[in-house]
């Protein structure tokens, strides 16, 4: 897909997600009985405006999101003002904008899980290769063994292995019927548990396919492609069987250059090489999982709610899983509204059109998430001020406190936005992305 259509659907997914963050705020506010005085599509100034009531409703110059302008917001005197309210009131008003985005990422979600889902199945996994010292390689498996059963389950897809494997205790012994040179061999293993990945494991990677062969002096040798290797993509796209290879390869002129990526050992490496009307890399023999398709499944309803529920419900423990990698990667951790357009671009050009349906509710997650943080001017430090009155039966904090926290709020703020945009800046114009 066009990487300018990508960025448009990008733009259309953060202004409906800030649109309806105001909206938010605004329902609440009219709700509770305070007087809007505007409610405005887009950033001053203003192109035209129709008033119902005693709110406009306007059209503004600058297509950046949308704005609530309430009466009184920091003066209570104000008649029907934001500021005139209680604190429990007010908390509600500042916590609907965020609420309404982290609702509209679970319907996003919803939607996304609910979408038919493609994945490459076959008649079996290919070993592309085997750990040191691992069970497998106790058990004698070799690079290009295709495993076609374990436990007398069979294997089609890649998260077979793993859900038979971790569904049995350790050290239970698990017979594992492969294929070898056309023969069909047993062997046995025992899974060990990795501390690291939290989970069993025999030690074996797994693939669709593996370079047998490849003849010295021909192009697919001078790029660098050897025997064990295997082939991931070929000008960005998957390849799963000898077909999905010429297909890609056929969409190549002569004399044009083919781009592969390699899976060697435990590393992931690149290869070029100019066409020469192959329909397969020149000089290299590859062995393909026999019966290798694309096959699509689609959750139940009830299934993609539930798994959409769960993600957003599940969100605070991530974000605090991830602290860690936030601290030692904050440029990959952090990003803000041009790090998520490039993020939103590479996610669907690796994963697929569907993807902008994932990432429009990540970035509509991202926004709540973000103005629940307790920092004035933020809906959460909004909520603060409402919360510690509330706390003090209504007792208000004095409005030089309330300024003052606003000012050095604002203050943080403009400087974190600055680093964010600087990092995103630079890793765009530096060619550097999110390794998707």
């Amino acid at each position: 897909m066009s990487v300018v259509i990508i960025i448009v659907l990008f733009l259309v997914a953060l202004f409906v997600a800030v649109c309806l963050h105001e909206l938010g705020h605004f329902i609440a506010a009219k709700r509770a009985g305070v007087k809007v005085e505007e409610f405005g599509i887009g950033i001053p100034p203003r192109l035209f405006g129709i008033k119902r009531g005693e709110t406009i409703y306007s059209v503004n110059a600058i297509p950046i999101g949308a704005f609530v302008k309430a009466a009184g917001e920091d003066d209570s005197t104000v008649p029907r003002s934001l500021a005139g309210k209680g604190p429990w009131t007010r908390l509600g008003i500042y916590a609907a904008g965020p609420l309404v985005n982290i609702f509209l990422a679970f319907v996003l979600l919803s939607a996304f899980l609910g979408l038919p889902v493609s994945f490459v199945t076959g008649n079996g996994l290919m070993v592309h290769s085997v750990t040191v010292n691992s069970s497998a390689e106790e058990a004698g498996i070799e690079p290009g063994d295709i495993i076609l059963e374990v436990g007398g389950q069979p294997l089609h897809r890649w998260g077979d292995m793993q859900d038979i494997v971790n569904s049995v205790e350790e050290g239970t012994e698990l017979t594992l019927l492969l294929q070898r040179n056309g023969q069909e061999i047993q062997t046995t293993v025992k899974p060990k548990f990795d501390p690291e990945l939290q989970r069993s494991i025999i030690g074996v990677s797994l693939c669709w396919n593996l370079v047998s062969q490849v003849q010295e002096g021909s192009p697919a040798y001078e790029a660098g492609i050897r025997a064990g290797d295997t082939v991931l993509s070929v000008n960005e796209q998957g390849v799963y069987d000898d077909e999905s290879m010429s297909s890609v390869l056929r969409s190549v002129a002569e004399g044009e250059k083919i781009n592969v990526v390699l899976l060697r050992g435990g590393n992931v490496t690149a290869a070029s090489l100019i066409n020469v009307a192959y329909e397969t890399l020149p000089g290299a023999e590859l062995q393909w999982v026999d019966g290798t398709h694309i096959g699509q499944e689609r959750l139940p309803v009830w299934r993609a709610v539930y798994s959409g529920a769960r993600y957003i419900i599940y969100m605070p423990v991530l974000i605090i899983e991830a602290i860690p990698l936030m601290i030692a990667s904050p440029d990959l951790a952090l990003v803000g509204p041009i790090g998520a357009g490039q993020l939103t671009v590479e996610v669907v050009r690796s994963s697929g059109f569907s993807n902008i349906l994932f990432m429009a509710a990540v970035i509509s997650l991202g926004l709540g998430i973000f103005n629940l943080f307790p920092i004035p001017p933020l809906d959460g430090g909004g909520m603060l001020v409402a919360l510690i009155e509330g706390l003090r039966h209504g007792k208000r904090l004095s409005t030089r406190t309330v300024r003052l926290a606003h000012y050095i709020g604002t203050a943080l703020l403009i400087a974190i936005m600055v680093l964010v945009t600087f990092s995103d800046v630079y890793r765009l114009i530096s060619g550097k992305g999110f390794g998707l």
